[in-house]
């Protein structure tokens, strides 16, 4: 749900008399519909698995194919709106999104939906970006923390909206849509968006960055065949070419690395500092922010198949039940500023030990109930998972840019954000392999009772990840120490 500020170039730009606010509430509309995309996916999959006759790895790529490809191209998606105007680029990649969700609700077959959702995070790749670089570059001080704030609880929103309002519009199947309702949704949003975007003044970056498209490209296929052999394999049977696809993939990561390192000695701006690897905090701060959005869309993937087609409940009441997890997510999240400004960064620990231990508890009820679960049983320990997480994601953010040194920042963010929707989607694909395979072998129960089965194969990746937070978190501190 946070994406980190500074994925652009530093900016030089005209000072309005006044911050140009009106320009703000369309960024943030634009922030909103990104985010909602993101969420509302979750309570509509059983729906869009009964309509279009989704298997369990074509409902993988809905989510992670989107995730996916918001994530690879956001560092681009920053240097174009540097490059030639971030205020342009917020149009085209509006009307790019707007676009590509008519696509996604006039979607006749699973295949298409899939190629629009990545259309659609691409598109959100090129508009994203523009909403953080140009609340930076248009206000100034006290004015661009309130912006800033406002940007933060907007997100948020989105994330309970996509709960709520989401399940909402698929249960009510407004004019016989059903689930496209949630895609068609955002062409009125979008119109408004574009037509409303002469408020945001323009700008862009006064030294013009030199765009790597091998490196993109590279870097693509990479990832690529690193997380469609985990999707497509299992569901297959794993066959030959999802064995040999993650040596490839290996390869070409190898090859990114080698030429970003060339471009960087060549003195031409590379997609990525390798450098920045080299710095141990960093890294391994990189590893947590990966470890941490891992277990976000993936929880939410598996709660909604669990309580919707396990349990039977609709969308609606799905959405609900869900909501005070996100709910909890947005108070922590306004709360940990001020307690780790008050008792510092080693009190992330505890959050993720809250994490982990509320994890293990709605696994054990899950798992105790089996086909007699309760949904409304679970709202506490969904409300304390929500803010575990919450507590842990802004502030490990800050933490981690804080590693780097202030000419570096803006590349910096970029990475993190990146490899928050590639942890996103990676995580997808790992619970994939383990709830699926549980629900293929649980052929013998209940359709409710193979569901809490594979909802508890699928978590324990969750559970095994949030223990691996809170090892690092301790071996990031005692790195700390020793540096001091």
């Amino acid at each position: 749900m946070s994406s980190s500020p500074g994925l652009t170039l530093s900016s030089r730009h005209v000072s309005c008399k006044t911050p140009p606010w009106a320009g703000l509430s369309v960024l943030l509309l634009a922030g909103f519909v990104t985010i909602f995309d993101l969420f509302v996916v979750n309570v509509a999959i059983p729906s869009i698995q009964t309509g279009l006759g989704a298997n369990f790895a074509q409902i993988g790529f809905i989510v992670a194919g989107y995730e996916l490809a918001f994530g690879v191209l956001l560092i681009t998606g920053g240097r174009l709106g540097d490059m030639f105007g971030r205020r342009r680029l917020f149009i085209v990649g509006m009307a790019g999104f707007t676009l590509a969700s008519a696509f996604c609700g006039l979607a006749p077959g699973t295949d298409y939906l899939i190629c629009a959702r990545i259309l659609q995070g691409l598109a959100a790749a090129l508009l994203f970006p523009q909403v953080y670089a140009s609340i930076r570059v248009n206000f100034e001080d006290n004015d661009r923390r309130k912006a800033f704030g406002l940007l933060g609880m907007t997100l948020g929103l989105a994330a309970i909206a996509g709960q709520v309002l989401g399940g909402w519009l698929v249960h009510a199947d407004l004019f016989g849509l059903s689930w496209r309702i949630i895609f068609l949704i955002n062409l009125p949003v979008g119109v408004f968006a574009i037509l409303a975007a002469r408020s945001i003044p323009e700008s862009r970056a006064p030294q013009r960055p030199l765009l790597d498209w091998t490196g993109v490209l590279l870097v693509s296929c990479g990832l690529v065949l690193v997380l469609v052999p985990l999707i497509e394999g299992p569901v297959q049977g794993w066959p030959e070419w999802s064995r040999w696809a993650p040596g490839l993939a290996l390869a070409l990561l190898v090859l990114f690395y080698r030429q970003q390192e060339q471009r960087r000695k060549a003195g031409k701006w590379p997609l990525v500092d390798m450098r920045l690897m080299a710095n141990g905090n960093f890294s391994l701060g990189t590893m947590l922010v990966l470890l941490v959005y891992s277990t976000s869309s993936s929880f939410f993937l598996c709660f909604a198949l669990l309580v919707q087609t396990g349990i039977g409940l609709d969308a609606f009441e799905a959405g609900s039940i869900f909501a005070p997890c996100s709910v909890g997510f947005v108070l922590a999240s306004l709360a940990a500023p001020r307690l780790v400004a008050r008792w510092g960064t080693s009190t992330l620990f505890f959050g993720a030990l809250i994490y982990a231990v509320f994890i293990a508890i709605m696994i054990f009820q899950v798992w105790t109930s089996g086909s007699e679960l309760k949904p409304v049983q679970l709202i506490p320990a969904l409300i304390m998972v929500g803010a575990g997480q919450g507590y842990i994601m802004t502030p490990l953010l800050n933490l981690v840019l804080g590693f780097v040194e202030e000419a570096k920042s803006g590349m910096a963010a970029g990475v993190i954000s990146t490899v928050q929707q590639i942890g996103a989607a990676l995580g997808v694909a790992v619970v994939g392999i383990l709830f699926n395979g549980a629900l293929s072998k649980a052929t013998d129960l209940s359709q409710a009772g193979q569901y809490t089965s594979a909802f508890v194969a699928g978590m324990l990746y969750n559970l095994a990840a949030a223990a691996l937070i809170c090892l690092l978190l301790m071996i990031l501190k005692k790195m700390q120490r020793t540096e001091n």
